[in-house]
């Protein structure tokens, strides 16, 4: 089991410590929720969080299929709802990769996108579309 240990420092911002490796993030309310944007947002995280999973999910098939997906990146662009309460709405990724492949792997790297635990976790309210583009 992963623990996280988070400390709130006042002022809206946490310090969030990585249990197995100390490693140190911050966060910061965004500027539309009464904070002043200094760090990733928790939603942020969470965006984060995902387009990491899914970056990770492929490598780890590309490993399994002896493939190279160096330099693979995601954007993803989170949309906020107000109403009936502030949520996530959408979280919308974009996933490059330069390596030239074949049809097979493309469709098992994708196949693998989708299967990533953060977007298997994720509530289904919450719109993910993911947009694949190749070499």
């Amino acid at each position: 089991m992963a623990a996280v240990h988070i400390e709130y420092q006042g002022d809206l911002h946490c310090k969030a410590v990585h249990g197995e490796s100390g490693t140190e993030l911050t966060t910061d309310a965004p500027k539309d929720n009464q904070g002043r944007g200094e760090s990733f947002s928790p939603t942020d995280l969470l965006a984060t969080a995902l387009g990491s999973c899914i970056l990770s999910v492929m490598g780890i098939k590309a490993r399994a299929l002896n493939i190279d997906i160096g330099g693979a990146t995601a954007i993803v662009e989170k949309e906020m709802a107000n109403a009936p309460v502030r949520r996530v709405h959408k979280l919308a990724v974009r996933i490059d990769v330069p390596q030239h492949l074949s049809p097979e792997h493309r469709h098992e790297l994708e196949e693998a996108a989708h299967s990533c635990p953060v977007h298997k976790s994720m509530h289904p309210d919450v719109q993910i579309p993911i947009e694949f583009s190749w070499g």
